[in-house]
């Protein structure tokens, strides 16, 4: 029984002993909450439902929790009820209800773990948007991991989801790209204002063996040629370095032709007739302290042009034009003052500002023994996602970064997450489903094949360890459901831990395969099923992650 299930019986259970009784079913909650208890002595699962409801109801908690007991211990898949302290309920499930977990997830396959929380929903995901003014650096290689892995979750979850890179191809960063560029292609250091690093030296190069007369060309053409190739070559290395990252967007927005199609200036005319934008000293302000900022922002300067947040607004403005639902911006740390301008501008439009959600990610340092890592050999001043992969491979650099919360900043212990130890994380739980692999590769060797799960007597799991793992594992779907919920992918990696911990404890204290050619008997083909079903959850998981799940390591 997964906890789920369990959830929905504790519920049915209530409402009928409610109702017996003459008493408000509606005071029971839609989803009745079961937890793992810290300490498995207390049982399986644990509810707080007669604490919570016993008062509305008209009845002592711990009244209402021995009647939850009682009714409870007669339902098929229950083996006991414990009522402890004020009304907490301490259930043990049978060894058949809890062997259905594993019979579930093998049933489901890669499905399992998934859900229709957010059926039909349209969602815009855009992150990255990094400058095509140099390569990726280390806060933006966070986005590229978690904004993936959030995606990959939003999906498992029901969600239509595109993935979006908005592309900043307009604007003064733009300028200092192109004139520094044009110094490298002279042989001189970058501009006071401009990007440094091997990499615009090569970049130039690559513009004159384009353009071998670039160089005499007037200096608006020139320019323009500078901009044109440089920003195209820029931009054509950050998506392969993406891709090579196992990051790939659907959609690859261009800021400049929101200028050039007009959907900047359509934009603000329609704003002018909203009440959310008026004007003050020559120019237009956006009413955004509405909504929690600090100021109101100018969107029309008082010289007739538009600032930048006017394209900010016509971009969502296009979002919800292609018929999304939710917009999620993944922002760098120092963007907090975008959430209200974001939700203003929704505000602007006509929309509820919950159409916009802006998640900010904190800042990623690396470390190597015991000492910061700051420089990159190609990008001068900055550590790039190039230069974590190579220095740790794409599975572990996604995975470190992916498994803390982007609330917090992160340090990446560069000689941790390098080995091939029980210490690094990653390597942790590729290795138990390596080894579930092996395990199963092995059985068949010896002329063992688990079959059918139906035709597997799981109620013989009965070992402390097993019942371990398997309600480890009936906890997945849960995970991948909050994770969603809460748009925080790392609860899925924190989780992957906990399934190869309980699994190496499984492995550790039960005996799967018997030793020589003895006959596989039916705990031999129970234990493979469970085996089985590890590895499916540890794929899934990984899978959500976009980390490999090897079979051999």
């Amino acid at each position: 029984m997964t906890p789920a299930a369990l959830a929905e019986l504790v519920r049915n259970t209530a409402v009928d002993v409610l109702s017996a009784r003459g008493l408000d079913t509606s005071v029971l909650p839609e989803t009745v909450t079961v937890e793992r208890p810290r300490k498995p002595e207390h049982g399986d699962y644990a509810t707080n439902l007669a604490m919570q409801v016993a008062k509305k109801a008209g009845v002592a908690p711990r009244d209402l929790a021995t009647l939850l007991a009682e009714a409870l211990t007669s339902q098929d898949g229950i083996d006991s009820v414990d009522v402890a302290g004020p009304g907490f309920l301490n259930l043990r499930l049978a060894a058949d209800a809890q062997g259905q977990i594993v019979r579930e997830a093998l049933e489901a396959g890669a499905d399992y773990g998934t859900g229709e929380l957010y059926s039909g929903l349209k969602v815009n995901l855009e992150f990255v948007s990094a400058n095509p003014t140099g390569p990726i650096h280390l806060g933006g290689t966070r986005w590229a991991a978690v904004g993936d892995a959030l995606g990959r979750v939003l999906s498992a979850q029901g969600a239509e989801v595109t993935r979006e890179y908005y592309f900043n191809d307009a604007g003064a960063q733009i300028d200092r790209f192109v004139r520094s560029l044009i110094a490298g292609a002279k042989g001189e250091p970058a501009p006071e204002d401009g990007y440094g690093g091997d990499y615009i030296a090569e970049i130039a190069g690559q513009v004159v063996e384009a353009e071998p007369g670039v160089m005499e060309q007037p200096e608006d053409e020139r320019n323009e040629t500078f901009r044109r190739i440089g920003v195209g070559l820029m931009f054509e290395e950050i998506k392969q370095s993406l891709t090579d990252f196992g990051t790939v967007f659907d959609v690859y927005f261009h800021e400049d032709s929101l200028h050039t199609s007009g959907q900047v200036e359509q934009c603000v005319e329609q704003l002018k007739a909203s009440d959310h934008l008026y004007a003050a000293d020559g120019a237009w302000w956006l009413r955004s302290t509405e909504y929690g900022d600090d100021k109101d922002r100018v969107v029309i300067k008082s010289d007739g042009d538009p600032a930048y947040i006017a394209g900010d607004i016509a971009y969502l403005r296009d979002k919800r034009s292609r018929g999304f639902d939710l917009c999620i911006y993944m922002l760098g740390a120092d963007h907090h003052g975008y959430i209200a301008r974001l939700k203003a501008a929704a505000a602007a439009l006509g929309d509820d500002p919950a159409v916009v959600e802006v998640l900010i990610g904190q800042l990623v340092n690396l470390v190597r023994d015991g000492k910061p890592v700051r420089m990159s050999k190609r990008a001068g001043t900055v550590v790039t996602l190039e230069d974590l992969v190579e220095a740790v491979g794409v599975d572990a650099a996604r995975y470190s970064l992916i498994r803390s919360s982007v609330d917090s900043a992160v340090d990446i212990d560069l000689d941790l997450i390098s080995k091939r130890t029980n210490e690094n994380p990653v390597f942790y739980v590729q290795y138990a489903h390596a080894r579930l692999s092996s395990l199963q590769r092995n059985a068949t060797s010896l002329g063992i094949e688990r079959g059918a799960v139906e035709n597997a007597d799981l109620s013989l799991l009965t070992h402390e360890r097993e019942g371990d793992l398997i309600r480890t594992l009936g906890e997945f779907p849960r995970v991948v459901r909050s994770a969603a919920e809460l748009r925080e992918p790392h609860r899925v990696a924190r989780y992957l831990e906990d399934v190869a911990s309980a699994y190496h404890k499984f492995y550790d204290a039960c005996r799967v395969l018997q030793p020589g050619d003895d006959q596989a008997n039916p705990l031999t083909i129970a234990r493979l099923q469970l085996c089985e079903a590890t590895r499916q959850v540890l794929a899934n998981g990984l899978g959500l992650l976009g980390v490999s799940a090897p079979e051999q390591m």
